[in-house]
């Protein structure tokens, strides 16, 4: 809007300056032609104090070719007129169309006598500026608190006009546009227009979105705004509408009453969000609508779930009284450690008002309070792919935010920039914000630097309406409105209801502590449920025996359900949706499964995912990387880490799956290794070898993509995406492992505790590049033992280990793995996918070994041949641990000292070994980091009972795996009697604040060093 009021400026001062050097008119600043209880201004609106700004230098008339409705300036129109009539070519066509509409060349709209030019071009300027200031006038504030000042530009006195214009005609032209310059109303008095712009942009809604630059888009929504007559719904209408802002405010009355000192995050002052959501919902059921997935924070969120999402009453009334307990004896009963109440989620079909059904879950959501977003938004996404909803037009998301968050959290904004990507679109999120007026006890001048807390929204060119959360019809009306929008132009719009917080931050605050003077006037203002009653009983349209029956029937059934939920029992949680069906709790036994491929499988997806089209020019690098990749395939030797990676996802494309990889470069691969896409270095034109793993496959089937570059909203996005359906890989990998801690929160609350909390599996997997080679703090380490502190496996006590029994996976809360083979990573994909349960995958991706000479497998390691290497009773699959690869014997005693690493230090260990010929050092490599392989640590300990035991790590001791593994390291010694934790000795970097140096020569040394004692011949010290 910068622009477009530097014009504005422009404009006042040349149109006051053509005013003054006019003899017909006279300019009176402050003499309004309207008494102030007519003009309808806000009773707390300022005006603005006098200023002056200078004059505008004149531009020269050939650089005034800028379209009549974008025109800035009056200054220059007699100019302009002289122009056309010598040359009307020499003006723009919009320009060519004003002119000849007031010299009668028009044969639509002749000319009006007494009207000059310059007159109607104000008057169109005025128009113009209802539409983009109104808002400023508009009545907003319930509580009438908010001081705004009313724009010049809303004051027909700047444009000339005299209260003495007002009932003279006007020619407002054709336009070819909607609301007052559209065709059928060319003619207006001045009054008739004045009086329904002030109706339409002046009352309880104020529209922002002349800031979109799309004719079309701006057309639609003039249409719906300047009606010729304001919007009114029928008796019926009115009926339902009360009925819903009765249930919405009974119940927070009737938790109030029975739950005194609970905490609810009530939405009382917010009432009308529930009618808004349920009308909403039903248009958009007309519209085509089936399915919407619902994110929002906890205010407000009991009444969501129980009157439009309708989770039973009674399940709600008891977690009241104390929450939902397991039942003893029910086989496979899920309860997890649980949450508040006011942070489930639940899904329900519901009826609408037109007679359809629509599909509506509710994602459950911790305290942070935008954090849920993104993962709305990929839900919905996943939504779409399996409904084969190619439209968007059947799956929606709805966001319910906060006003102090909208403004300040980062990931509401990460969050509207996924909006119109390509393999993030969902076509359109509703965003609502119920804006309480305060964050907290934060006021919005310390909360926001802009105006509205829905600016940053402007930045994606949506729509924005501001609505007095008191006017319930309007509430209505704008949600309407909306879903009308997304289904019209499949994209995000924002409502944002200007209500207020009747109590504090929850019931039992005190909100008098820091806004004395809003609760002041809080405690005297009506409720919005009284201020509708009354106003129906005004016009008529209801008796007030209709309204105590309304009011009774709700009670009615709000005691019953109370009287209910004293013997509510759950009998089995639903803590799973439809597509995840057959899958098991932790509590049920599920069998492992053989994850290799069949040879001609292998053969064939190898070959489509090496070759490129006949007549494709890549550049000759990538050319080459293919060439060899292909010999790969046809020798069945040197497999690499990218070859590998490609067979998994290939061979589960082909088994059906659903494979979908996203994140900042991962197209080509930060480490250019992938090259999952391909660039045609003539044309540009792009091929994907793993879209093409089938006949005809779905263009979704194989989704990899570049991501914008957040952290945060992206890993959210495929969290969520995750979560619709089991039978999918999805995957986000960092650009480096360190930057995941951008999206620390969604580790912390949702992927590593979501399962505990809400009873939702995941099988995400999450690809972090780690390890040291001299790249700095930043570029080094992927923080990996923040992941295996989150690891909730006991380290004092060994599972069940059994092969047929073990439940290890299952019972833990994720997976982290540090692997340094192709073949095993090809194996810990698949495994994601051939189990009876989900778990997410942390993986610890190499760097340098995607090239190293020593890090490839052979095709023979992938197939399920028996005999062939990795091969045993259950098939082929992923290894938790490598033992050493020098052949050792079930017992060697000759071994002095066993070292137990992970990931590419085994590589350097491996060379030191080999060079100083230390063949009585084993070597161990622990690929499954969590939960601990406590049976096969326990096995090489037995294999080698007189070696010295030493844990080697790259990074720091404070840092990487030793504080998790030194602990159920010695829980396995101790059960196998091999000694004490003193005789863990640690072989690494020294404690440091920082990961890594950022030094290269320290860096070599460093690493030489920890290589060197490891394999030195000398016993090592405890620690070190």
């Amino acid at each position: 809007m910068v622009w477009f009021r530097a014009a504005s400026v422009i404009r006042k001062v040349a149109t006051r300056r053509n005013l003054a050097q006019s003899s017909s008119y006279v300019v009176r600043r402050r003499i309004h032609p309207f008494p102030l209880q007519e003009r309808k201004f806000h009773s707390t609106v300022l005006r603005p104090k006098a200023g002056t700004a200078p004059v505008p230098r004149p531009v020269p008339l050939s650089r005034l070719t800028d379209n009549f409705l974008d025109g800035t300036s009056s200054v220059y129109l007699e100019e302009l007129q002289r122009a056309w009539e010598a040359d009307p070519d020499s003006v723009d066509e919009s320009w060519d169309n004003f002119f000849r509409n007031f010299v009668g060349q028009s044969s639509t709209s002749p000319g009006l006598s007494g009207q000059t030019i310059q007159e109607s071009m104000r008057l169109l300027l005025l128009v113009r500026a209802y539409q983009v200031y109104g808002h400023m006038k508009a009545k907003l504030d319930p509580l009438g608190l908010e001081q705004r000042e009313i724009p010049d530009e809303l004051d027909p006195n700047l444009y000339g006009f005299t209260e003495a214009d007002f009932d003279r005609e006007f020619f407002l032209g054709v336009w070819r546009m909607s609301g007052f310059l559209s065709d059928n109303r060319p003619v207006q008095t001045l009054r008739s227009v004045l009086t329904r712009l002030e109706q339409a942009y002046c009352g309880s809604v104020g529209y922002e979105y002349m800031h979109i630059a799309d004719h079309e888009k701006c057309n639609w929504l003039r249409e719906k705004i300047e009606t010729e007559t304001p919007w009114r719904y029928t008796q019926e209408r009115c009926a339902v509408i009360l009925d819903r802002l009765i249930w919405s405010t009974q119940f927070e009355n009737f938790l109030a009453t029975k739950w005194t000192a609970a905490k609810r995050f009530g939405l009382e002052g917010g009432e009308t969000l529930i009618p808004g959501m349920k009308e909403m919902f039903d248009r958009a059921a007309d519209l085509g609508v089936e399915s919407i997935v619902i994110g929002m924070s906890h205010r407000g969120r009991l009444n969501v779930l129980g009157n439009v999402v309708r989770k039973p009453l009674r399940q709600i009334f008891s977690e009241f009284s104390g929450g939902t307990k397991p039942v003893d004896g029910e086989v496979g009963l899920y309860t997890g450690t649980g949450d508040v109440k006011y942070h489930l989620g639940t899904s329900y079909d519901r009826p609408t008002r037109g007679g359809n059904h629509i599909h509506l879950s509710l994602v459950a959501n911790p305290s942070h309070l935008e954090a849920v977003d993104p993962l709305v938004v990929g839900k919905t996404r996943a939504k779409q792919y399996y409904s084969n909803d190619v439209d968007r037009t059947k799956n929606m998301g709805i966001l319910i935010h906060g006003d102090g968050s909208f403004a300040g959290q980062g990931v509401v904004y990460e969050t509207l920039h996924l909006s119109a990507l390509p393999n993030y679109t969902t076509g359109g999120t509703i965003h609502i914000v119920v804006n309480n007026q305060v964050a907290f006890t934060t006021d919005p001048r310390s909360g926001r630097s802009s105006q509205y807390c829905t600016d940053v929204a402007k930045a994606l060119n949506v729509p924005i309406f501001h609505v007095n959360g008191d006017d319930v019809e309007a509430v209505v009306h704008v949600c309407e409105l909306a879903a009308e929008w997304r289904q019209t132009f499949h994209c995000d719009v924002v409502v944002d209801i200007i209500c207020y917080r009747r109590f504090g931050h929850n019931e039992i605050d005190e909100p008098s502590f820091t806004q004395p003077k809003m609760y002041q006037v809080i405690r005297n203002h009506p409720r919005a449920v009284d201020i509708y009653q009354n106003k129906l009983l005004e016009a008529g349209q209801i008796l007030k025996e209709g309204i105590t029956k309304i009011h009774g029937k709700v009670n009615t059934i709000l005691n019953e359900e109370f009287e209910k939920s004293k013997e509510n029992i759950v009998r089995r949680r639903d803590w799973l949706g439809a597509y995840w069906s057959g899958f098991k709790s932790p509590e049920q036994i599920s069998r492992i499964r053989n994850t290799g491929v069949k040879p001609e499988i292998l053969k064939n997806v190898g070959k489509a995912i090496t070759t490129l089209p006949e007549n494709f020019k890549p550049h000759r690098a990538v050319k080459k990387i293919f060439e060899q990749r292909a010999q790969m395939i046809e020798t069945g030797e040197g497999i690499d880490w990218a070859v590998g990676e490609a067979l998994a996802f290939a061979t589960l494309l082909v088994e059906g799956n659903h494979v979908r990889l996203s994140g900042q470069d991962v197209e080509r691969g930060t480490f250019s290794h992938r090259h999952a896409v391909v660039h045609d270095q003539e044309t540009g034109e792009q091929y994907c070898p793993l879209d093409h793993v089938l006949l005809k496959q779905n263009e979704e089937m194989f989704t990899v993509s570049n991501s914008s570059l957040s952290e945060f909203g992206v890993l959210g996005f495929e969290l969520g995406y995750s979560l619709e359906n089991p039978n999918s890989l999805v995957l986000w990998e960092a650009q480096f492992g360190d930057f995941s801690n951008g999206a620390q929160v969604m580790f912390d609350q949702f992927l590593s505790s979501g399962e505990s909390k809400w009873l939702r599996q995941t099988g995400l997997v999450v690809l972090l590049p780690h390890g040291y080679d001299g790249q700095g703090p930043e570029h080094s380490s992927a923080r990996l033992e923040r992941f295996l502190q989150m690891s909730d496996d006991n380290p004092y006590v060994i599972p069940e280990m059994d092969p047929t029994l073990r439940k290890q996976i299952q019972e833990c809360n994720w997976q982290v793995v540090n692997v340094t083979t192709p073949a095993n990573y090809f194996h810990v994909l698949r495994r994601q996918i051939h189990r009876e349960f989900r778990k997410p995958l942390i993986v610890m991706a190499p760097k340098n070994l995607l090239r190293h000479k020593e890090c490839k497998s052979n095709l023979s390691e992938f197939d399920d041949v028996q005999g062939h290497p990795g091969f045993d009773k259950q098939g082929t699959r992923f290894k938790r641990l490598i033992k050493d690869q020098n052949d050792h014997s079930e017992l060697e005693e000759g071994i002095r000292r066993l070292v137990l690493c992970s990931g590419k230090v085994y590589y350097e260990l491996d060379e030191e070994r080999k060079k100083v010929g230390a063949k009585d050092i084993a070597i161990c490599r622990v690929e499954q980091l969590s939960p601990f392989p406590y049976d096969l640590i326990q096995r090489e300990l037995k294999r080698y009972p007189k070696a010295e035991i030493v844990w080697c790590q790259e990074e720091p001791m404070n840092m990487g795996a030793y504080s998790y593994i030194a602990p159920r390291l010695w829980t396995a010694m101790r059960d196998v009697e091999r000694g004490t934790i003193k005789d863990i000795k640690y072989v690494g970097r020294a404690p440091s604040a920082a990961t890594a140096t950022g030094f290269y020569q320290a860096h070599v040394q460093e690493q030489t060093e920890l290589i060197q004692k490891a394999m030195q011949k000398e016993l090592l010290n405890f620690p070190c």
